[in-house]
């Protein structure tokens, strides 16, 4: 029984991690005003730069970079739509999406066959021979940890820097930011662009460690789930970090029951994880008052310095 509860706990943690990176993005872009609904088809580009560059380069820290910069430059475009051009952010982004859904496969087509060897755990001297805690934490590959790492710069730049400050309240009031001489865009731009390297270290991360290889639309609507998460933990880090966990814990429960051979179609348990995203929403969506006192109050809205 322990062992079993071990295995769920550390397949929970693994099954997290890209939708920690890609919330936590999405939480950074958020909180500057911008609502991003490319997600998943930047998670789609970071996942094939990844495994090309790590295919090619034999280094699959390489790969996370590639993914990283595949990521960002999806943003990057984004940014020019929505930001500089003053293109409707809900309809760019989801744009995005299927731009870099189509992009991805086209660019993916002469890796489908090919698989890498995936990133192998590091134990944590100590601290990964705690019993139930050793081997659920910290005996990971270094991308979980980085996950962890991003969290927890995350909610100290966020709330205890004068930059996260900065941030927050040109997510509030763009007006008065760039009254008192913030560069709103800047700003924009650049919590874009993080979100967009986070998305893309998600999709990398799939690529050479989840699943070390290439599959088409491998990210399998986690970039939606990234999304739905923000909202879920009403704009906070740390809800972030626990809805990702939840998720990944309800994406693992159903793995290990189709695996005992539970008397319910395949299907149905794989849709599992969308089914919780849904109720969940609709429960948050209830609460109006929790949403509206929570949400950046200019999220979505553009901005230009003479409009």
């Amino acid at each position: 029984m322990s062992d079993l509860l071990v295995a769920l706990l550390a397949g929970t943690v693994t099954a997290a991690t890209p939708l920690v990176f890609a919330a936590l993005g999405e939480l950074i872009a958020e909180k500057s005003g911008v609502l991003n609904l490319g997600v998943e088809g930047m998670m789609l580009m970071g996942a094939i730069a990844a495994f090309a560059g790590a295919t090619t380069s034999g280094s699959l820290a390489l790969g996370v970079v590639c993914g990283a910069l595949a990521g960002a430059g999806m943003a990057a475009l984004f940014g020019v739509l929505a930001l500089t051009l003053l293109a409707n952010q809900v309809a760019t982004g989801l744009a995005l999406t299927i731009f870099g859904t189509g992009l991805s496969a086209l660019l993916g087509r002469g890796y489908v066959s090919l698989t890498l060897s995936g990133m192998p755990p590091i134990a944590l001297p100590g601290l990964s021979s705690v019993p139930v805690l050793g081997p659920v934490l910290f005996t990971q590959n270094v991308l979980v940890y980085l996950s962890l790492a991003a969290f927890g710069a995350t909610h100290w730049f966020l709330y205890r820097t004068k930059a996260g400050l900065v941030l927050r309240a040109v997510g509030e009031s763009p007006e008065s930011a760039h009254a008192v001489g913030y560069r709103v865009a800047r700003i924009r731009y650049a919590a874009t662009l993080i979100g967009g390297a986070l998305a893309g270290v998600a999709g990398a991360y799939l690529a050479v460690a989840y699943t070390p290889m290439w599959v088409e639309q491998m990210a399998a609507g986690r970039g939606w789930i990234a999304l739905a998460l923000v909202v879920f933990a009403t704009w906070r880090p740390v809800r972030v970090l626990a809805g990702a966990y939840l998720f990944g814990g309800v994406t693992i429960l159903q793995l290990h029951a189709q695996a005992l051979g539970l008397a319910v179609p395949s299907q149905l348990l794989s849709m599992l994880p969308y089914l919780a995203t849904i109720g969940v929403l609709v429960a948050i969506s209830r609460d109006v008052q929790t949403i509206r006192v929570n949400a950046p109050a200019s999220l979505g809205k553009p901005f230009h310095p003479g409009g």
